[in-house]
């Protein structure tokens, strides 16, 4: 009788995983599960990533929200050694705001703005051709916390260090807001 009450418990409370998501019964991925392709060309593993935070964010270098690439940078340097990465998705998918190819968008990434975090190849961040991290990113399906749509350039995810998406911000949140920056503090 012992036996079966355990079995049940098991059954019923599992052991320890994240919940199902409505709409397939399916467990969620896990962010760490994901790979891409950097922008040299290589792959990504984001399984790399494994208890470092992240802030996920596409990017153009001829946007009105362009700048933003130095306070990324400045966040980044702040706090990479403490546990947080930052990376890049560049994407033409707004205003055709990201014309160049993986080579130009390196040099200007490092020439105006001396990037160092990590930055993928050009993506499609919505429609038919999304990339996988960016399905992962905005269907509650995938990444079980919420749907959500890329509506600009410059549009922040976070991602906790088990993998998990904990939020996303609009373009016009700046990357040394409170907010961002009491989330990577843990505060």
């Amino acid at each position: 009788m012992h036996n079966k009450i355990i079995i049940l418990a098991f059954a019923l409370f599992g052991c320890g995983q994240t919940s199902n998501t409505p709409e397939t019964g399916q467990l969620p991925m896990n962010f760490h599960q994901l790979k891409a392709v950097d922008i040299h060309g290589r792959t990504y593993d984001m399984a790399q990533l494994a208890g470092h935070k992240v802030l996920v964010v596409n990017t153009a270098s001829e946007c009105g929200y362009t700048p933003q690439y130095e306070q990324l940078q400045e966040l980044y340097e702040r706090y990479k050694d403490k546990g947080l990465v930052i990376i890049g998705f560049p994407s033409n998918d707004f205003g055709s705001q990201e014309p160049g190819d993986e080579e130009a968008i390196a040099t200007f990434c490092k020439k105006y703005y001396g990037i160092t975090f990590p930055m993928m190849s050009k993506v499609h961040t919505k429609g038919e051709r999304q990339d996988p991290v960016y399905a992962w990113l905005t269907q509650a399906r995938q990444n079980g916390v919420m749907d959500s749509e890329v509506k600009w350039n410059f549009q922040k995810y976070l991602i906790d260090g088990q993998g998990r998406l904990v939020t996303m911000y609009p373009s016009a949140q700046e990357p040394l807001s409170d907010a961002i920056v009491n989330w990577v503090e843990g505060k």
